[in-house]
């Protein structure tokens, strides 16, 4: 007596674990976010005065207590749900290298093991944010590009 029972694919298991939690558009704003912030230079001008203009605004890239990049990027994280913080924890993680694209489950398995209300200041602090997310949507087969595209 033979049984007829078929396994999954494993490609078919992989694609649904795959699947991501953040919206693509989602993730690419904290990518715009991140790289206005990773713009910050350390503060030269701390008793400053003049007219930004003459300046050519180039305050705005300073580093400061006050930063409103600062200020963005953790908004936008804040309101997140918890699965897409994952994700993105995740992500840097795939686009950073410490992970390859066939061990998604394991990044974010290990990502659920971070506490959760630290996901935010992690991010901020994690040099190249940008970069990492946008390495690793990539893989998932989402283009900053097209993104950009569309926004205009």
């Amino acid at each position: 007596m033979s049984a007829n029972l078929t396994r999954p694919e494993p490609a078919a298991d992989n694609a649904v674990a795959r699947t991501l939690a953040i919206s693509p558009e989602k993730a690419f704003y904290v990518i715009v976010k991140a790289r206005a912030f990773d713009e910050k230079v350390e503060a030269s001008d701390l008793g400053g005065g003049s007219n930004p203009t003459d300046d050519l605004d180039v305050d705005v890239l300073e580093d400061r207590s006050d930063d409103p990049g600062f200020e963005e990027l953790m908004s936008a994280l804040q309101a997140l749900n918890e699965d897409e913080l994952l994700d993105l924890i995740a992500l840097v993680w795939l686009g950073r290298g410490d992970f390859t694209f066939d061990e998604w489950s394991e990044a974010r398995r290990q990502a659920d093991d971070m506490p959760h209300k630290h996901i935010p200041r992690y991010l901020v602090e994690t040099p190249l944010l940008g970069d990492y997310l946008e390495e690793a949507l990539a893989q998932f087969g989402h283009s900053f590009e097209s993104f950009e595209l569309n926004r205009l």
